[in-house]
C-alpha cells in the first residue's frame, strides 16, 4: 500500500470531488483517478459512491477506512519528523496567514525570533481575510493562521495568542490630549476615522458603544480606512480621532505624534486566535511555532 494513495483518499474525502483534490495535491485530476482506483483494487472495496457530474459521497466501507488512513498518515508524519529531530536540525517551510492588524505587527517580530533559534526554517507571513485563512487552513494552503476569537470556523483549533485592546487616539494637539479621559457623549460631535464594516476592530467599537446607546450612525464619520496603518498615520496628521489596537499605535505614541484618552465606561479587548487544521498533523516548524509564541523570551512582545 502506497502513503501516495492513502494521502489522495484522505484529501479526496474533503473535497468529495476529483479535480479539487487535484487541486490540493499539485497533481492531475487522471492521477487522483489513478490513485483511488489502485487503492481500491487493492482493498477490494469502492471508498467513494459516483452521484452525479464529478460529485462524490463516501461509501459506507469509505466511512469506516477513512479515520484509520488518517491515523496512518499522522504517523507516517511523526516518523519522519522523529528522524529529522534525531539529526537535530529544525528545518522545512512555515506558513502563516494573518487577518488582524494587531497580528501583522507582531507576527513579524516573533518571526525573526523563531528564525534565529531555527535559522533553516523559512517563513511566510500572508495577509488575508478571516475567511480566506480558514479556506487556506482547511486546504492546507497555510499551516497557521492569527484571527479574532469570534472568527473560529467549523474544523479548525484555536489557542489564544494574546489579548488585543483597542483604544482612542488623538492628535497630540488635540484638547482631549490633556484631559486623558472623556465620556461616550464627546464622541458624538467630533470627525472620527473609522476601519471598514467588515473589520473586527469595527465591530467591537459598536458593541462597546451599544452599551451606552450610541450607534455608528451617530457618528461624525469623517472617513473609513481599510487599515489601521493608514488611520494612524491620518490621526497623526491632525485629522480626526480614531479607535485602533494599541499595538498599531504604539511607535506613534511614542513620537508623541498622538495620544491615547481613555473613554469613561468603554473598555474593548478582543482574544485573538492562533488557528490549526484539527484533522491535519502539524509540521514540525508549525508544531514549535505553536509552542514558541508563549515562550516566556516573548512576553515583551505579546505583552
Amino acid at each position: 500500500m502506497e502513503l501516495d494513495h492513502l494521502q489522495t483518499f484522505a484529501d479526496a474525502a474533503q473535497t468529495l470531488n476529483f479535480s479539487e483534490t487535484a487541486q490540493r495535491l499539485h497533481t492531475s485530476q487522471p492521477t487522483v483517478s489513478k490513485h483511488i482506483k489502485e487503492l481500491e483494487g487493492e482493498l477490494g472495496v469502492e471508498l467513494f459512491e459516483r452521484i452525479s457530474g464529478r460529485k462524490l459521497k463516501l461509501s459506507q466501507q469509505g466511512r469506516a477506512l477513512l479515520p484509520w488512513a488518517q491515523q496512518l498518515l499522522r504517523e507516517c508524519n511523526r516518523f519522519h519528523e522523529l528522524a529529522h529531530s534525531l539529526n537535530d536540525r529544525i528545518t522545512g517551510t512555515l506558513s502563516i496567514a494573518c487577518a488582524t492588524a494587531s497580528g501583522k505587527y507582531l507576527l513579524p517580530l516573533l518571526a525573526a525570533r523563531f528564525r534565529q533559534r531555527f535559522p533553516e526554517v523559512r517563513l511566510f507571513l500572508k495577509p488575508c481575510s478571516p475567511r480566506q485563512i480558514s479556506a487556506d487552513l482547511l486546504n492546507k494552503e497555510a499551516d497557521l493562521g492569527i484571527v479574532s476569537f469570534e472568527n473560529v470556523a467549523e474544523g479548525l483549533s484555536c489557542q489564544q495568542f494574546f489579548v488585543d485592546e483597542v483604544v482612542l487616539i488623538v492628535p497630540a494637539r488635540h484638547p482631549w490630549a490633556k484631559r486623558y479621559i472623556i465620556d461616550p457623549d464627546d464622541l458624538l460631535a467630533e470627525p472620527i476615522l473609522l476601519r471598514e464594516p467588515e473589520s473586527g476592530t469595527r465591530r467591537a467599537l459598536a458593541s462597546a458603544l451599544a452599551a451606552h446607546d450610541i450607534s455608528i450612525s451617530d457618528l461624525n464619520v469623517l472617513l473609513e480606512l481599510g487599515n489601521a496603518e493608514g488611520i494612524v498615520n491620518t490621526v497623526s496628521t491632525g485629522i480626526g480621532v480614531a479607535f485602533v489596537p494599541r499595538v498599531t499605535a504604539k511607535t506613534a505614541m511614542r513620537a508623541g505624534i498622538v495620544s491615547e484618552v481613555q473613554v469613561n465606561g468603554v473598555h474593548i479587548e478582543r482574544k485573538i486566535c492562533m488557528l490549526r487544521n484539527s484533522l491535519v498533523p502539524l509540521s514540525r516548524p508549525a508544531e514549535l511555532f505553536w509552542g514558541f509564541v508563549h515562550d516566556p523570551e516573548n512576553v515583551d512582545i505579546l505583552k
